[in-house]
């Protein structure tokens, strides 16, 4: 069963049955309370809700206690199917998809509603439709639209379980602790300061710094005044970055390195980003599924993806509960056996260590040239020894690696490649084409036309890779979230790992779930395949334990 579902900037919604094409199946209907109405069709049918987007509506139903089993994400599907006709630069959002069913201009999209606006479907103010067409109107007529490549269903509903993942996931909040957040600020930075002043232990390494260029005034927050006090010192460096500093012979390097080191925590996870990020305890990002190219998730705001190690100690459980964490091992040169098919890759995987056996295999028992070498194959490193061990990795794994060569080809033509699900990897731009597409009068390419062609080559061989990996990860947050006790909840996610909390005495039935997910999420994208996606699952305490 469908429904599609409109929330109003005034807070009423309307809805209404759809049948399987999308067509209305009965009026439409109003509830002043759509929570409400929403509660009582998800205990009596389970429907699937066709929606505008899950980021603006689904909170909406989250704050009012209410939990929906499945969606259809119109934005988050008009995108892959954009994306699977080389169209992925056109607007996504409802107005465009609609113009476009109509035969209008499609209006740019609007972008996401900050986030202090009303979480409606159109944000704080209403917007008129093209066509002046009813919202609801809009959702049925969209909807059938969007039923053009039924080979894209999986990824779909993938996308759209993912959509709901990330909106319980800000719903519920990551456990943090301010308490802990704060000491591990002073113990690093010192005592909070005053506003617009350094934290005592930064002042302090300034200072030395400053002292170590002579006295003479300069800013370790400014690249460039690095550089200039380094070159008054009789030393020319290219740039302030960490690994050129590293080769310095000069007294202020080491507490310029240090300073580097505690300055980038005070600016992305200081006291502002407390201040603004984490509310009673709970930390709530704004998730953006899809954000990156290849499906992987981003944010907005916070810097939910990149939790440094220091503060995974502030992510602590509740008491009675615990977290439990889990990744995915080494899941992208398992994607790619999975992909390929290669025999004596999928033979590899059946260790739990996927670098060491493929350093048995292969190079004489070194993981760290193991890793480099399938790294490279990935990526398409050449540089310095990765050339050497892709070429043992070629000779030994041609399936494998003859897999993502066939993608960096296409992509150095200037052709789509597709994940295992068939989300497609973006056009180059039509300055690429020019450079790529001509010659030189004595009829060969450029170098700046060669180098162009191989760098696209390199990001369309990763894409069928890591973009499948984002495949799995989708599936497996798709079954998970239906297969966890009550009580738990997906608190977070990162590319291939996520974190739940859960009651102390769920803790085996969530390790459980997660293993059951993996499986499952295996099936459904390659079918009876012999290649191991493990999923190590631990219930700690604190997030810093989990590894």
């Amino acid at each position: 069963m469908l429904v599609a579902l409109v929330i109003d900037a005034d807070g009423a919604g309307r809805w209404q049955k759809l049948l399987d094409d999308g067509t209305p199946a009965g009026p439409a209907m109003t509830a002043s309370s759509p929570a409400a109405a929403v509660a009582s069709l998800e205990r009596a049918h389970r429907p699937r809700w066709v929606w505008a987007d899950t980021s603006e509506v689904y909170p909406v139903l989250l704050a009012a206690g209410v939990r929906v089993d499945r969606c259809w994400d119109l934005h988050l599907t008009e995108a892959l199917l954009l994306g699977a006709e080389g169209r992925h630069r056109e607007p996504k959002e409802l107005a465009g998809a609609l113009a476009r069913v109509l035969g209008l201009p499609a209006p740019a999209d609007a972008g996401p509603a900050k986030k202090d606006d009303a979480l409606t479907l159109f944000g704080p103010e209403p917007v008129v439709l093209p066509g002046d067409t009813d919202p609801l109107a809009a959702l049925s007529l969209v909807f059938r639209s969007q039923q053009r490549n039924p080979a894209l269903g999986l990824l779909i509903a993938a996308e759209s379980a993912s959509a709901l993942v990330a909106a319980e996931m800000t719903h519920h909040g990551l456990p943090w602790r301010e308490d802990v957040h704060n000491r591990l600020l002073e113990e690093v930075l010192g005592p909070r300061p005053a506003s617009g002043r350094r934290p005592k232990l930064l002042q302090d390494l300034a200072d030395q710094i400053q002292e170590a260029f002579g006295g003479r005034e300069m800013n370790p927050d400014a690249p460039a005044s690095i550089v200039k006090a380094f070159a008054r010192a009789g030393i020319e460096v290219p740039s302030a970055r960490r690994w050129v500093l590293k080769k310095v012979d000069h007294p202020a390097v080491k507490p310029l390195l240090d300073y580097k080191e505690r300055a980038r925590l005070w600016v992305a996870h200081g006291w502002s980003w407390l201040d603004t990020w984490v509310e009673d305890g709970r930390f709530r990002p704004d998730y953006v599924v899809g954000g990156v190219v290849t499906g992987r998730w981003a944010s907005r705001g916070g810097a939910a993806l990149q939790i440094p190690r220091l503060m995974r100690q502030a992510v602590i459980a509740d008491d009675g509960w615990c977290l439990v964490a889990a990744d995915a091992s080494q899941l992208e040169p398992r994607i790619l056996a999975a992909l390929s098919g290669d025999p004596r890759l999928t033979e590899v995987c059946g260790d739990d260590d996927l670098y060491a056996a493929l350093a048995e295999d292969s190079f004489k028992g070194e993981r760290p040239r193991a890793k480099i070498a399938m790294l490279s194959a990935m990526y398409g490193g050449t540089s310095g020894e990765a050339g050497p061990l892709l070429a043992v990795l070629r000779k030994r794994f041609p399936v494998a690696v003859g897999y993502v060569e066939d993608a960096a080809r296409a992509g150095e033509q200037g052709r789509m490649v597709r994940t295992r699900l068939g989300r497609t990897s973006p056009t180059p731009s039509a300055a690429w084409q020019e450079l790529t597409g001509g010659a030189d009068e004595s009829g060969e390419s450029s170098s700046s036309s060669r180098q162009a062609a191989r760098n696209w080559g390199r990001f369309t061989r990763n894409f069928v890779v890591q973009g499948s990996a984002a495949d799995w990860t989708a599936a497996l947050l798709g079954v998970l979230r239906t297969r966890l006790p009550a009580d738990a909840h997906l608190v977070f996610f990162q590319h291939d790992e996520v974190l739940v909390h859960c009651p102390r005495a769920d803790a085996d039935a969530v390790v459980e779930a997660i293993a059951a997910a993996g499986r499952e999420a295996t099936r459904l994208l390659f079918g009876e395949t012999s290649v191991r996606f493990p999923m190590n699952a631990v219930p700690v305490t604190c997030y810093a334990d989990a590894k």
